[in-house]
């Protein structure tokens, strides 16, 4: 990068943390750290609650997914305004009622201690492995930047993270998201301006949506049920419902966020503002996407978005000319694919049927030539990774959008868009570890382990625990690989506990007549079949059942079997 990005980068992230820790000098107890003396208004709560799930891995990982996939995944979240509703209804009158520090300290009243441990415990886990992923993100474009080990880069920007964290607690997490989620909306707006300008004089925004239209990006309605696609109308409604309700309802680091308001008022407030915004702003992420998409069928893109990879091939005598071949066969199926899109333009101008559909043919059958070459160029990388030993992944979707603002943007644009991402990244890991920290301390050391110290040691505490948790993480994160991708797998991680979890607050919100241990058994029963569904359907190579639909199945499961178990043996 040029000494102008490094500027404008470090200006925009160290300005923040500055202001953050400045806003909490003084914090002085355990419930300033940890609640921030609930005293935020409902614009900052939503935009804390927005900020904290839209991590570094939204604004990496999206637009890669939208480059290869379209639109599609904005159906994802068609379910979050109606979880949000339910929520504001029926869950915060009860958490503001109770006062409570965690959503599972309601579980012992209602319940019983090892019920409350064990949904700390799953949202310990489950949320651990998530800021692994929330960690590795940033990491990746460092490392991809400057040519850094990419194991030295997860330890470095989850110091630095877990360092912010623990001088302010709550309060420093969330009056900086406001600031953190200006910056990124200013950085996306910027780019997508960019982008439409860099296109071919002759082509309008509206002509280019039009192709990505023809080649099938631009589809996010798809009214089609089926248990095996991942995204559509009826999984975004109903599976990712699920899904939402236990994220934001019963997952520590959003709940701290909305508990952090001055009023009930105020917190519902800051959900409803999060249901109205948060979906367009998805769909912005992926259209950013797809202008991403549409300006390399303009610009010749790498034949593979990981340049590490192709660097590894190239340095091989063995795999340099199939690589070479390969990418003499994709430069020409460009060239004569960036023709095919010029003439569909041109002939959706012109208004003829008959040659929008032969040009829409041409497109698309050399878009399917060009997906085979880079396909091949992933079977050498996998090649390569057995001979030599060497760990490379042949996915580069979460390279497409740092590629792109690496190497097309220009100077203090790079700068910014990297600053975006690492907002991203502050703002949503400092609250994974602020909320792992609170749960740690409030229902596991508080609770069962040195119950009735003074509020100064529970403050020590909770600050020794989110440098216990940042130094987790940092191990969770230094072995991950890329998955699929990695929006994709923070939501499977979800979806594999997120039901059960629900599961438990359903019976506990709605069904006052069962006790602890048959919810707790079912629980535990709940969790092992949705683990085994998850395994088991996948044990063949193919996907049968979308992961989104183990939420709504872990919860159904603890609800019925709390009811026939609930029978057996009474209220316990």
């Amino acid at each position: 990068m040029h000494w102008i990005d490094w500027l404008v980068m470090f200006a925009v992230v160290v300005g923040i943390i500055l202001y953050g820790m400045w806003k909490t000098r003084n914090v002085s107890s355990v419930k300033s750290y940890l609640m921030g003396d609930r005293e935020l208004s409902w614009w900052t709560i939503g935009l804390s609650v927005m900020a904290t799930q839209a991590s570094a891995i939204t604004f990496l990982s999206t637009p890669g997914q939208a480059y290869n996939d379209g639109m599609r995944f904005v159906q994802f979240y068609y379910g979050l305004p109606i979880a949000m509703v339910i929520l504001v209804i029926f869950v915060l009158p009860i958490y503001y009622r109770l006062n409570v520090y965690t959503a599972y300290e309601y579980l012992e009243g209602r319940f019983d201690l090892k019920t409350r441990s064990l949904a700390a415990v799953l949202f310990l886990f489950s949320r651990g492995m998530a800021a692994g992923f929330t960690i590795a993100a940033p990491s990746i474009i460092l490392a991809n930047i400057m040519g850094w080990d990419l194991q030295t880069t997860i330890i470095l920007t989850g110091a630095v993270v877990t360092f912010y964290t623990v001088f302010g607690g709550t309060t420093a997490v969330s009056v900086t998201q406001q600031q953190q989620m200006v910056v990124i909306m200013l950085g996306l707006v910027a780019t997508a301006f960019i982008i439409v300008s860099q296109f071919p004089q002759e082509v309008s925004l509206a002509d280019a949506v039009g192709v990505a239209g023809s080649m099938g990006k631009m589809d996010a309605f798809d009214l089609e049920f089926s248990w095996t696609e991942r995204y559509n109308v009826w999984t975004g409604t109903t599976a990712a419902l699920f899904l939402f309700l236990s994220y934001f309802g019963t997952d520590q680091s959003q709940v701290q966020r909305y508990l952090s308001g001055k009023s009930l008022n105020e917190s519902r407030l800051g959900l409803l503002f999060n249901a109205a915004i948060k979906v367009p702003m998805q769909g912005f992420v992926l259209f950013t996407g797809i202008l991403v998409f549409l300006f390399f069928q303009f610009t010749k893109p790498p034949v593979h978005y990981n340049k590490s990879n192709l660097a590894r091939l190239e340095e091989s005598n063995t795999y340099r000319p199939k690589v070479e071949n390969i990418k003499q066969e994709f430069d020409a199926v460009f060239k004569e694919k960036q023709e095919a899109v010029l003439s569909l333009i041109s002939a959706k101008k012109e208004g003829s049927k008959t040659a929008v559909q032969t040009a829409q043919a041409k497109v698309m059958d050399l878009n399917g030539q060009e997906k085979a070459l880079r396909s091949q160029v992933g079977e050498l990388i996998e090649g390569y990774s057995k001979e030599s030993g060497k760990t490379l992944e042949a996915n580069d979707k979460d390279y497409v959008f740092i590629t792109f603002v690496v190497n097309y943007l220009p100077r203090g644009m790079i700068g910014l868009l990297i600053a975006v991402i690492f907002c991203a990244a502050m703002s949503s890991i400092a609250s994974e570890l602020n909320a792992l920290a609170t749960t740690s301390v409030i229902d596991i050391y508080k609770r069962s382990i040195v119950p009735g110290a003074s509020d100064v040691h529970y403050l020590k505490v909770s600050k020794a625990m989110t440098i216990g948790w940042g130094a987790l993480v940092i191990f969770f994160a230094s072995f991950i690989l890329l998955f699929e991708n990695l929006i994709q797998a923070v939501n499977i991680i979800g979806s594999l506990l997120y039901g059960t979890i629900l599961g438990i607050f359903v019976v506990a919100f709605a069904f006052k007549k069962i006790g602890g241990t048959p919810v707790f058994i079912s629980a535990l029963i709940g969790e092992a079949a949705v683990v085994f569904i998850y395994f088991y359907d996948r044990m063949d190579g193919v996907e049968d059942l979308g992961f989104l639909w183990l939420n709504p199945i872990g919860c159904g499961v603890v609800v019925l079997f709390s009811f026939i178990l609930h029978g057996l043996i009474g209220k316990k």
